[in-house]
């Protein structure tokens, strides 16, 4: 069991074939039992859904996106309305990510800099500075149970060279001399995120209301990985995260560095692997010890027309569902498909660009992953991989 002044995370069974663990994490706002699935709310709500249908769904910790509430509407605002479970009317635990990501994946970020970051808003073209300091001020506003530590966000690694490729006049491929670009630039990263968490842990400022989070960075360079396990865990936060495996490495590079990270980090705190979402993913990540994911796939593929069942996604505006009377899954439990709603009018609803469709999609595939994360915990509990992998074949693809 660890304990800090706002959050304690309790361990209950360990796996006896691999690193999984069952747990709970109590907050402020309530507790949530672990390996957990948290919904990303990125404007302050799950996108067409009640708060009290969250919970229905089993939700226990959704998401806010720092970037997003910084811009619109502000947090001073939210903080002057009693923080974003009052605003929201959801009232349990909550996480907030750091903007970082956000910062540079979305915007024109025309400066990085030891200090941070200065880019240009994409509502307005504003001129915004986000720095480690500036981001927990934010997040302090907001008021979330869990803060992430704002983070320098390596890019992608590179693929691999083909063969025949061009050489520089110093005998070197163009592609090792990208990986090289590559390698310096993961490193300054590391080196980076690992200065700014310091920074961050002197700005934040209710650590007896809110926890804390580091980022592990490093890309799919393992030393790099080991590396930033030990300096980021050399701070006593109350829980730490693997972030950079969820911007196109592909599964089988996810799996070798998550396999190796996660069992490095502290038994005694929770493990939150960032915005990864895919059942497969979701599973190998368990087995390696992690205890929380997030991941925006159910609720965009939801406005997508793609639903998510135990066998793969289905694509409802496909014309084969036109005339076909089953819910999207038979004996499915979520408000969409024990209501009886069929495929045929499902279909109906995107193809008439009738906005129940992406709710009802939206309510069945969060009650997708939270049905998965359910059978999951009860695997761990009973010791028993089999309960997941004969009701979930699309995790064992």
């Amino acid at each position: 069991m660890s304990d800090s002044p706002a959050l304690k995370y309790e361990c209950l069974v360990k796996d006896a074939t691999t690193h999984a663990r069952l747990g709970r994490v109590t907050t402020v706002h309530g507790s949530f039992d672990t390996p957990a699935f948290m919904p990303v709310g990125t404007q302050g709500s799950v996108k067409g859904i009640m708060p009290d249908d969250l919970g229905e769904l089993g939700a226990q910790i959704i998401l806010g996106n720092t970037y997003h509430l910084m811009l619109r509407p502000g947090s001073e605002l939210v903080a002057k309305m009693g923080g974003l479970q009052k605003w929201t009317t959801w009232g349990k635990p909550m996480l907030t990510d750091s903007g970082g990501f956000q910062v540079f994946s979305l915007s024109d970020a025309n400066k990085i800099t030891e200090d941070g970051v200065v880019f240009k808003s994409h509502l307005n073209g504003a001129r915004i500075e986000l720095t480690p300091e500036r981001s927990m001020q934010v997040q302090n506003e907001l008021g979330a149970d869990i803060m992430m530590a704002f983070d320098d966000c390596p890019p992608a690694a590179q693929r691999d060279a083909s063969e025949g490729q061009s050489t520089s006049g110093s005998g070197l491929t163009r592609h090792a001399i990208e990986q090289e670009k590559y390698h310096k630039r993961l490193k300054l990263a590391c080196e980076r995120s690992n200065r700014w968490l310091g920074r961050c842990v002197k700005a934040h400022a209710r650590k007896s209301e809110q926890s804390l989070f580091g980022i592990i960075q490093g890309g799919i360079d393992l030393e790099q990985r080991k590396w930033c396990v030990d300096e980021v865990c050399s701070h006593d936060l109350p829980g730490y995260a693997i972030g950079g495996v969820a911007v196109g490495e592909g599964f089988e590079q996810l799996k070798r560095v998550v396999e190796y990270t996660a069992p490095l980090m502290p038994s005694d705190k929770p493990r939150y692997l960032m915005g990864v979402g895919y059942e497969r993913d979701i599973l190998t990540a368990v087995q390696a010890g992690v205890d929380m994911f997030d991941c925006v796939l159910p609720t965009r593929n939801a406005r997508n027309a793609n639903a998510f069942t135990p066998t793969g996604q289905m694509r409802l505006r496909n014309a084969q569902f036109a005339d076909d009377p089953r819910p999207i899954v038979e004996g499915c439990d979520c408000a969409c498909c024990s209501r009886g709603y069929s495929r045929s009018y499902l279909r109906h609803m995107f193809m008439a660009g009738e906005m129940l469709g992406p709710i009802l999609v939206t309510l069945h595939n969060l009650r997708h992953f939270q049905r998965f994360l359910l059978d999951i915990r009860t695997a761990i509990r009973d010791n028993d991989w089999s309960f997941v992998t004969e009701r979930w074949p699309v995790a064992c693809v």
